[in-house]
């Protein structure tokens, strides 16, 4: 079974480091309570743990 993470914006990127915002980007949010759904891989997961104040993640099995 494939594993899918739902991944919520919940806190501002306002005055926060660069890198912070990047991955924010990366990961396809920008602004509060936008919710993008990513396959569980490595580098996902390693995205996620940079930004874990800032997101808040669930885990869907398909």
């Amino acid at each position: 079974m494939d594993k899918i993470l739902k991944i919520t914006q919940i806190k501002s990127t306002i005055d926060r480091l660069e890198n912070q915002k990047r991955t924010i980007e990366a990961l396809g949010l920008g602004k509060l309570h936008r919710t993008v759904t990513k396959n569980d891989t490595p580098q996902i997961r390693g995205m996620i743990e940079k930004v874990k104040h800032l997101v808040k993640v669930e885990e869907v099995v398909k």
